[in-house]
This record gives C-alpha cells, sequence and structure tokens, in this order.
C-alpha cells in the first residue's frame, strides 16, 4: 500500500490569514473571536463569533471571478493557493492524477440569504443567473480544480462538522490505492449570518457569552456553555510518497492512518457511552499500525459544548487510559469553523509537530470531572510530538479520526 505524505499547507481562520500568521497565533494563544461586525445581530441572542476580519478577496484571486463566488469558495481557494504555494508543485503532465477533495458543512448559504432578499425585494428577474452554482456544496472543490486545471477525481464531503477530516481520509485512500499521486484536501465554511446562528442557539448549542466573547469558547472547563460560530478554510497538498521525494519536496508529515464510523444514535447528541467515538480512534490507530503508547497528542474536536466535550474525553480515556498523551482543542482560540474545523485543525496540528510546540487552551480555567483525569495543555509549551491524532464528529453521529506523524 502506497505511503501518503504532507507536502503543502494553507489557512485562513478567524487568528490568521496564512501559515506563518496561524504558527505565531497558536504560540501566543491568540483569539479570535468578537462581536459579530458583518451584521447588526442587537436582535439576535447570540451576537458573537470567530470572523475573518478585513478580508478583500481580490487581494488574493481574481476579481472577477471573486464576484462569481461565495465567501465560502474565496475562503477555500485561498487556502488551496497558499498550500500549492507551499508544495512549489508543478501540475503540468499530471493534471489527471491529481484529486481535489474539498469539503463543506453548509456550502454558499451567505448567497442563499442574499438572493432570498433580492427575490423578495426586487422580484425573480433580479435573481442572479450565477446563484446555484455560488451556492453548491461542492462549488469549492469544482473551482479549485478549474483555476489550477486539475482533472482527477473531484468531490466534496457533507458531514456537517467531520467533512473535512473525511476529505483528508478520502484524499489519502485515493492516494492510497493509485487512483491519483496527488490531493488537494481540505474544508471551507462561511454562514455567520442571522438564521444559522438563530438556528444553533435555538438549540443552545451556542455559547451566549456575549459580553466577553474571548472568553467565550472553552473546551472542556466546568463553565463552558456552547461552541462560537466562525469563520475561515484549511488546506492541505498530498502526495504519494516516492512521487514527493522524486520531486524533492519538502515532507511535513506522513497521513499514516484514518478510519470514519457513525454513532447511529441521535440526530446532534453524541451516543453517551462514547462508543462511536472511542472506536474511530481505536481503528485510525490500528490503521497506522500504530498503538496508544505511540501517539504524543489529541487534536479534539471539542467545541465547549457540555455534552460534547465530557463524551470526547470519556472517549479519550477509553482509549489511551490514565496516559500523559497531550490533549488540545484549536477552538479554544479559532471557534468553531464546522465543515473547515477538521481541516484547519489538522494544519495547526502539522505546523506544531514541526515547530516542536503545541498550544494551550487559554480559557480552561476548572477542568469537569473527565477531563481533569487528561493532560490538558493550559498553557503553549515546547513537546516533541511523532504521532498526533485529529478527531472531528458531526451531526448524524458522523466520527472521523486521522492520524499524521514525522515521515521517516
Amino acid at each position: 500500500m502506497r505511503r501518503v505524505v504532507i507536502t503543502g499547507l494553507g489557512t485562513i481562520n478567524p487568528i490568521a490569514k496564512n501559515v506563518l500568521e496561524f504558527e505565531d497565533s497558536l504560540k501566543n494563544m491568540k483569539i479570535g473571536i468578537d462581536k459579530i461586525s458583518s451584521f447588526n445581530p442587537e436582535e439576535l441572542p447570540v451576537k458573537i463569533a470567530g470572523e475573518v476580519k478585513d478580508f478583500n478577496p481580490s487581494d488574493y484571486i481574481d476579481r472577477k471571478l471573486a464576484k462569481r463566488i461565495d465567501r465560502y469558495t474565496q475562503f477555500a481557494l485561498v487556502a488551496a493557493k497558499e498550500a500549492i504555494e507551499n508544495s512549489e508543485i508543478n501540475f503540468e503532465g499530471i493534471e489527471k492524477r491529481v484529486a481535489v477533495i474539498f469539503a463543506s458543512g453548509m456550502g454558499g448559504y451567505l448567497t442563499i440569504k442574499e438572493q432570498d432578499e433580492v427575490l423578495r425585494e426586487k422580484g425573480p428577474s433580479r435573481v442572479s443567473p450565477f446563484m446555484i452554482p455560488m451556492l453548491l456544496a461542492n462549488m469549492a472543490s469544482g473551482v479549485i480544480s478549474m483555476v489550477y486545471g486539475l482533472k482527477g477525481p473531484n468531490f466534496t464531503p457533507v458531514s456537517a462538522c467531520a467533512s473535512s477530516v473525511h476529505a483528508i481520509a478520502i484524499g489519502t485512500m485515493l492516494i492510497r490505492h493509485g487512483y491519483a499521486d496527488v490531493a488537494i484536501v481540505g474544508g471551507s465554511e462561511a454562514t455567520i449570518a442571522p438564521l444559522p446562528i438563530a438556528g444553533f442557539a435555538s438549540m443552545r448549542a451556542l455559547s451566549t457569552r456575549n459580553d466577553s466573547p474571548k472568553e467565550a469558547s472553552r473546551p472542556f472547563d466546568i463553565d463552558r456553555d456552547g461552541f462560537v460560530m466562525s469563520e475561515g478554510a484549511g488546506a492541505l497538498v498530498l502526495e504519494f510518497d516516492e512521487f514527493a521525494k522524486n520531486r524533492k519536496a519538502n515532507i511535513f508529515g506522513e497521513v499514516k492512518g484514518f478510519a470514519m464510523n457513525d454513532d447511529a444514535y441521535h440526530f446532534s447528541a453524541p451516543d453517551p457511552e462514547a462508543n462511536g467515538s472511542s472506536d474511530v480512534m481505536k481503528m485510525a490507530i490500528e490503521d497506522a499500525r500504530l498503538s496508544p503508547e505511540d501517539i504524543d497528542l489529541v487534536s479534539c474536536h471539542a467545541t465547549s459544548t457540555p455534552v460534547g466535550d465530557e463524551l470526547e474525553a470519556k472517549a479519550i480515556l477509553k482509549v489511551f487510559g490514565d496516559s500523559k498523551i497531550l490533549v488540545n482543542s484549536t477552538k479554544s482560540l479559532t471557534g468553531h469553523l464546522l465543515g473547515a474545523a477538521g481541516a484547519v485543525e489538522t494544519v495547526a496540528a502539522v505546523i506544531e509537530m514541526n515547530k516542536n510546540f503545541v498550544h494551550g487552551m487559554p480559557n480552561l480555567i476548572k477542568p469537569d470531572e473527565f477531563a481533569s483525569k487528561l493532560n490538558l495543555v493550559k498553557e503553549t509549551r515546547e513537546a516533541s510530538i511523532k504521532n498526533f491524532i485529529k478527531n472531528s464528529f458531526g451531526f448524524g453521529g458522523h466520527n472521523a479520526s486521522v492520524v499524521i506523524g514525522r515521515y521517516e
């Protein structure tokens, strides 16, 4: 079976507009959550989010194209562009061997909102002819392929908050089994708008710390009260290792294993026994041909919801016991990027593996009962990470884990 390596990283998110900024923000535990500025949130019960501030898509991509794609696709292109440039790959002659698997949980929601307002205020004749392609969840992967002329497998996993780890897993699978030599994988999301926020708030899923937004996202803390919705994208370039070595690529790590399953339990609540989430970690570690003792860091899904964090802590204890494996959640800094979360957090963990540190969780004041048994990273520290596991869990019971380690 062919080995799969990571040769490129890219991101745009609430605490960074590129990988170099992201590294600095992670080290300094920068928090990207504030009062919503893109619209007036005063009538909403939740008035905070993790926005990408001062974003001008024309600074990154062709102005004409930018006007014809949704904000989530703009983010996807920005992250993919950085990852591709970071990898220094030349696609000439290999176009049919390059896959693009780019995920989104909700796709072009902002286009739906905007064009619905046009319909109501100006009538059907004024609805944009670009509306349908702009709102499709698969358009980010399609546009990335169009911009770079990539003709290999191309599609979009849509599995709520597990979407972009599924994208990484599927890209890995395609390369492992010879359907592609290179895969551009990741996820993008842009859904900060009144209706999605009202919907999640009605489920009591969101934090209501409107007066203290920097303290709102607090994974594993006993006083957590919900997640904070955020936006952005993360991208990785994956390659067959022999292909990468032949072109003398810089290798950031190896995707050693992955697994996917489902709780088959509830629309939004996780399995109360944490069977699905613990099983998916075990299977990913087995797929990597490693043991739990070989894993140095768990990059958690941990969104800052009362039930979700508790059950992930239970799952980690089931898999790793009372070991001192490092545990953190990037959502403490970025908030929750929904379908893009897994990719952005994978980029974070790959950066940290290469730079020998792990970021802290600044709002972790007092861990709850189960989290207190874990080796939670409260402050950024030096650490030598040989292998880490990244978890993502989504509504519908979707579970996905990927094991990434140093390439040897």
